[in-house]
């Protein structure tokens, strides 16, 4: 088995590490940000922001040139082999798709995010393991990162090599260390000459590591003799002496994806492929994400798309009772919720693809909401798809064929898509995240009062500054356009919506301060609550998105502009509903009760409640497999593992 050593960190080492990675700034605007702070800034993404006529022309004509391509792939035998077929890599890699963000001086695309989303959109709904194996080359792969913060040199040297089709891989993840990286183990020692480093550890889950040439590597550089040290990002090549690909792991769901555990040995990376600074690995994933995690919404969304489409013609010509099963009313309120919330999936995606592109806005938070909100909604959609095709929702394509019926992998999309709330930040932990961002305004005032470790002086000093701050914000969230019958004229129908997303931008700002004052340093702790208060963000930042592209429809004369504006209406009402549930739990909730019964459940309190089943530690039962472990990159025999803090 991969092991690799243990680096052990304590609570505050983990936090600090944390905080010293993200970015503390805000150079930019961000409507998420105002959003949490109880301000609704429409001006920020009204009017829809639209690309160059140029631009579009050109993605539109690539786009082409890439569905004729991607209609001869046969998705069915990438299911059937667990493998993306080498001709299809190669097509792939013909029309320019490894490099589908990489400038044309680089020989790439140089598309924009929206084109760059709606590439994947098209790639994955042939199959999603061709999403996961260009998001991961390109969105964190070694691409993103040099963009980011490569030097000229490093960015001559690879970016040619990636747009041909060098395919490249993300290292982070180790067999003990998630999402905590102040525990990571695998390290990157200078050598004597002070020319290279030496790479030792193991990466866990690293898509793209079984195929890639080359890596992006996260490792530890030992501080002392004037080196400032830390997590540091590299670019590494594959083939590299010291490096083994022990195995190719199998997973539920995208059965082509390329993912593996790596193993280092004293394996030489020139000192000349260090990314940024000592120190700075951290830092450049995260940034690289702010972007990066826009690939799943992109996938989520093409999902979606699937599931209306299919869902619409099962609907409308499986009769049942003597009319259509779309007509009864249980199955079309399934079919009302599917194709709405596509219209605001779509919307986000757009609407954050676009301000990424603008570049006038800080869109941290923005991609955050979206990643983490198109993956909670695409997996309800997947699984609502699943209920009106009954029984064939269930049953395999492969068996559907079988029997002469139309090959339809509608469990697949389930099992597919369930990554997705797991991949770069579970949705617990991208929540947590969200949260540390939508309170920086009152951490910078009141950090002390919230913080455990501060003297008595220090939060003396803290409450003056948050009195200053808070005398000025607080009264601004009593009153706004929302409470104004004629706010947002210029929506029409959808303006209601909008004054609602006003009104309950300020109620969540309200919330959040009450909590504050309630539970103080202990609020980081009351994850419960701050994960709720960031579901009603995305909503709001959803219905916002819906409602702006509708708009945006009508006033281009565009043909479906009466449908665009039924959607995001009927979203809008969908959504609310959703909202008002979340701020009902805020305070009526049974957080504490879970707590109390989890420390039992974790003490042995309830074993005898697991009494009547085979024992799993007996390596018996339908769930449980024997690993076999050795150098080869296949596996022996499957087994469930947990990506829980991935």
């Amino acid at each position: 088995m991969a092991t690799t050593a243990q680096v052990h960190a304590t609570e505050e080492q983990s936090r600090a590490l944390a905080e010293e990675s993200r970015e503390t700034t805000w150079a930019k605007p961000s409507f998420a940000k105002e959003l949490f702070l109880g301000r609704f800034r429409l001006d920020l993404i009204h009017p829809w922001p639209r690309p160059a006529a140029a631009e579009a022309a050109r993605t539109d004509e690539y786009l082409k040139r890439l569905r004729a391509f991607v209609e001869t792939i046969d998705g069915a035998a990438i299911e059937a082999t667990a493998r993306i077929p080498d001709e299809v890599v190669r097509g792939l890699a013909e029309l320019g798709c490894f490099g589908l963000k990489i400038p044309a001086e680089y020989g790439g695309q140089g598309l924009s995010q929206v084109g760059y989303n709606k590439a994947l959109m098209l790639v994955g709904s042939a199959h999603p393991s061709l999403g996961a194996l260009l998001s991961a080359h390109q969105s964190i792969g070694v691409p993103e990162p040099l963009k980011l913060a490569g030097t000229a040199e490093q960015r001559r040297k690879f970016l040619p090599r990636c747009a041909n089709g060098a395919i490249s891989a993300f290292l982070l993840t180790e067999p003990d260390v998630g999402s905590d990286p102040a525990r990571m183990a695998c390290t990157a020692t200078p050598t004597a000459d002070g020319e290279a480093y030496e790479l030792d550890g193991v990466k866990l889950w690293t898509t793209n590591g079984v195929v890639a040439e080359l890596l992006v590597v996260m490792a530890r550089v030992p501080a002392g003799e004037g080196r400032r040290g830390g997590i540091s990002a590299f670019v590494v090549e594959a083939d590299a002496p010291g490096i083994t690909v022990e195995r190719r792991n199998a997973f539920m769901g995208l059965r082509g994806i390329e993912n593996g555990v790596t193993r280092m040995h004293r394996v030489r990376v020139p000192r000349e492929n260090l990314i940024g600074r000592e120190g700075d690995g951290l830092k450049i994933a995260l940034t690289t994400l702010n972007a990066g995690r826009l690939a799943i919404p992109a996938l989520c969304t093409a999902a979606a798309k699937w599931s209306l489409k299919i869902g619409r013609e099962w609907s409308a010509t499986r009769v049942q009772w003597g009319r259509p099963v779309g007509e009864h009313g249980a199955v079309s309120a399934k079919l009302s919720f599917i194709a709405a919330t596509t219209f605001a999936l779509e919307a986000a995606l757009d609407l954050s693809g676009a301000m990424c592109d603008e570049n006038r806005n800080d869109i941290r938070i923005e991609a955050a909401l979206a990643k983490l909100w198109a993956s909670e909604m695409a997996s309800v959609i997947a699984d609502e798809l699943v209920q009106i095709r009954g029984g064939r929702g269930y049953e395999t394509a492969a068996s559907l064929a079988a029997r002469g019926e139309r090959a339809v992998g509608t469990e697949q999309l389930v099992r597919d898509l369930r990554i997705n709330r797991i991949f770069e930040g579970s949705s617990e932990i991208m929540r947590l995240l969200i949260a540390r961002e939508m309170a920086d305004a009152h951490m910078a005032a009141a950090g002390a009062l919230v913080d455990r470790t501060a003297t008595t002086g220090a939060k003396a000093r803290a409450a003056v500054g948050a009195g200053r701050f808070y005398a000025g914000w607080f009264p601004r969230l009593t009153v706004g356009p929302g409470t104004a019958p004629v706010g947002f004229g210029e929506f029409g129908s959808l303006a209601p919506h909008l004054r609602f997303v006003e009104r309950m931008s300020r109620k969540q700002a309200r919330a959040l301060m009450y909590a504050m004052a309630r539970w103080q340093a202990k609020l980081e702790y009351r994850q419960g609550f701050l994960g709720r208060i960031v579901d009603i963000g995305a909503e709001l930042f959803a219905m916002s998105a819906a409602c702006v592209r509708a708009r945006a429809l009508a006033a281009s004369g565009d043909a479906d502009a009466a449908g665009a504006a039924e959607l995001a209406d009927t979203f809008c009402r969908q959504s609310r509903i959703r909202v008002e549930r979340l701020f009902a739990a805020l305070w009526d909730n049974t957080d504490d009760a879970d707590t109390a019964l989890t420390r039992n459940l974790l003490d042995g309190r309830y074993r005898w409640l697991e009494e009547g089943v085979l024992d799993p530690s007996e390596g018996t039962g339908p769930w449980i497999a024997e690993w076999q472990f050795g150098p080869s990159t296949e596996p022996n025999l499957h087994a469930p593992f947990d990506l829980g803090d991935s």
